[in-house]
């Protein structure tokens, strides 16, 4: 019997896996970077370890470290959680050596699976050749052998871009998981992701724990999972469940894993297996009525699975929440999450309220889960809890999730993985209530007063400017201090603390919950807004042609041959930032020459540090359009 498990990972992985031991009486071990020093999983834990340094390279991917950090710590076992080193065979194999039990698949089915061309030969497809792809063989998708979450990943439709789409997925993947290899399959334009979670244990026994759809997706990562996929044939599922468990049965597999399909129509095309815990495995934990965490456990400790799995009942829907800015190319966020509740359904977390989100890891935040009978009932139930939630802090995806989960596309089940290039702007386009700056002014004209803002005589109008986040649209508000309490225009001002404000807008009631971080942050509801002094400060103007970090981060690497005096054209890719296991690529605002560049390889750079700059006087652009550099980022993702 396991009795104390260290968990070789963080965040929110590492707090369900907790919240499992505590459940069966194991006692828990945390390890944790100098970044995660006080992060919640190492609070939530009965001890923890630390791994020297802030760089995944130097900690949590360090399988030495970790195996040490276990034998210290006097845990048992060892669960790899997702990404790290979950599926890496050679930290199974240190796991097992070292006398302690691996909460995983057996090291060689990682290896059988950990090369994405040596699970499509175990399954009987074979990959193009890279040097055999035509014209019409076109769209592909290059992918990396190795790793996952959309690193390595490019998909193709000119035959011009295959030669650098190439060369480009091989030096992310080489840089991303140490292994540079790819390979080239056809990419079903207007398919469905589908997968089907499986669960094994020694003795023969094979579950197919349904269908889950993860057809919402940006940069190839994620946004909204369900279980069961919706409208797919009983003959369908059928081939999906047979194909997924022969997938465990030629790799002798153990433990919990996913079997990965790209679905068009009635076809069904295997992508690859993840011999780990998946990031949705909740919604097949709410369907199936199961522990996913607690069959691991249970199969590493050699116990057996029923026969039959449990039946599935009703539908589940998660959606991720991600500090990340969707309007401005899904851009990820840092700074303090001053608060983070979404209530009335399940939320699996790596973060408290006052936590700081930092730039060294994935920018999810949360997964919310609903539950219900239906379909119908579980995407509005996660809708509904995602729209009345507190998330309070940097940007977050909450809106676009809200909907994304409303939108007649998505219920009607017609969505397809160019969902969000389709209707992104849409969903992202802000929508700041338009009564919150004033709420804003009235809560805090209230709490700055000693009388609560009460005049015996009318007062000359207050003034207070807000700038909405994230657009940057600034207001100007006025209000007045009668003998009947506060006043303002084309609204009736029912109450006010500095807390609340109920107004009457049009005959209608409205309460506005107002919360402030600090000087200058205002919450109303959702909204957020920043106080301005009332006359704009002074502000420096950058050169034309400057090349701003839009986020801070690490610089990994420079456009070939880049250097000062170098001639430059508009778009061009010349420096690229790592950010929450991010990469963003930063481009000429315009052509021109290069006339200073402060970016270097390994530097890190705070928000807004200046990287490059490019003289444009010569070409016709404008000021106005060298003022910021475009940004497109690749997702880097467990």
């Amino acid at each position: 019997m396991i009795s104390s498990i260290l968990v070789a990972n963080r965040g929110e992985i590492a707090c369900r896996v907790f919240r499992t031991c505590r459940d069966l009486g194991i006692s828990t071990v945390a390890v944790y970077s100098d970044a995660d020093a006080d992060a919640l999983h190492v609070r939530e834990a009965d001890s923890a370890v630390r791994l020297p340094g802030a760089a995944p390279a130097d900690t949590y991917l360090r399988g030495d470290l970790v195996v040490k950090a276990a034998q210290a710590a006097g845990a048992d076992a060892v669960h790899p959680g997702y990404g790290f080193l979950s599926e890496n065979a050679d930290f199974a194999r240190a796991v097992i050596d070292a006398g302690l039990t691996w909460i995983g698949p057996p090291p060689g089915a990682i290896e059988s699976m950990a090369s994405k061309t040596r699970a499509k030969e175990l399954m009987g497809i074979a990959p193009l050749g890279l040097d055999d792809v035509t014209e019409s063989d076109l769209p592909v998708l290059v992918k990396a052998a190795a790793g996952g979450g959309g690193r390595g990943m490019r998909v193709v439709r000119e035959m011009s871009a295959l030669k650098d789409e190439l060369e480009g997925a091989r030096a992310e993947a080489a840089s991303a998981f140490g292994d540079g290899e790819v390979f080239v399959e056809p990419y079903l334009e207007g398919g469905r992701h589908v997968e089907v979670q499986i669960m094994a244990d020694a003795y023969d026994t094979v579950w197919a724990l349904g269908t889950r759809d993860c057809t919402l997706q940006r940069r190839h990562q994620k946004v909204i999972e369900e279980s069961p996929a919706p409208d797919l044939t009983a003959g369908l599922v059928e081939e999906l469940h047979a194909q997924a468990l022969r997938a465990a049965r030629v790799t002798g597999y153990r433990g919990a894993g996913t079997v990965e399909f790209l679905v068009a129509g009635d076809r069904a095309h295997f992508l690859e297996m993840n011999t780990r815990l998946q990031v949705e495995h909740p919604v097949t934990e709410a369907v199936f009525g199961v522990d996913l965490v607690a069959l691991q456990i249970q199969v590493a400790e050699g116990g057996r699975l029923a026969e039959e799995p449990p039946a599935a009942r009703g539908h589940a829907v998660e959606a991720r929440l991600y500090a990340e800015d969707p309007a401005a190319e899904w851009a990820p966020q840092t700074g303090t999450l001053h608060r983070l509740s979404v209530p009335g359904v399940r939320l699996d977390t790596g973060y408290a309220d006052g936590d700081t989100i930092g730039v060294h890891y994935d920018p999810m935040l949360a997964k919310a889960i609903a539950y219900a009978p239906t379909r119908a009932q579980a995407l509005r139930g996660l809708a509904g809890a995602l729209e009345r939630a507190d998330v309070h802090g940097p940007v977050t995806n909450r809106e676009l999730l809200v909907r994304s989960l409303r939108h007649p596309e998505f219920v009607a089940a017609r969505m397809d993985t160019g969902f969000y290039d389709r209707h992104l702007a849409e969903l992202a386009a802000p929508a700041p209530d338009p009564h919150a700056p004033l709420a804003a002014a009235l809560a805090d004209a209230h709490g700055r007063s000693r009388f609560g803002g009460w005049r015996n005589l009318a007062s000359q109008p207050q003034v207070k400017r807000f700038r909405s986040e994230p657009d940057g649209t600034e207001h100007e508000v006025r209000y007045r201090h009668t003998r009947d309490g506060f006043s303002a225009e084309g609204v009736r001002v029912l109450s006010v603390s500095g807390a609340a404000v109920v107004l009457e807008v049009d005959g209608v009631r409205r309460r506005f919950a107002v919360s402030r971080y600090g000087d200058d942050r205002v919450y109303v509801g959702n909204t957020a807004l920043t106080a301005l002094p009332l006359l704009p400060e002074p502000t420096t103007r950058q050169q034309p042609g400057s090349l701003l970090a839009p986020m801070p981060g690490t610089v990994v690497r420079l456009a070939e041959g880049l250097a000062e005096g170098a001639r430059v054209t508009a778009g061009q890719p010349l420096v690229w930032l790592e950010a929450m296991k991010m990469e963003h690529r930063i481009t000429a605002p315009a052509s021109g020459t290069l006339t200073a560049l402060h970016a270097e390889p390994g530097r890190q750079v705070e928000v807004g540090a200046l990287l490059a700059v490019v003289d444009v006087a010569e070409t016709a652009e404008t000021a106005d359009a060298a003022d910021a550099a475009d940004v497109v980022q690749e997702e880097q993702s467990v």
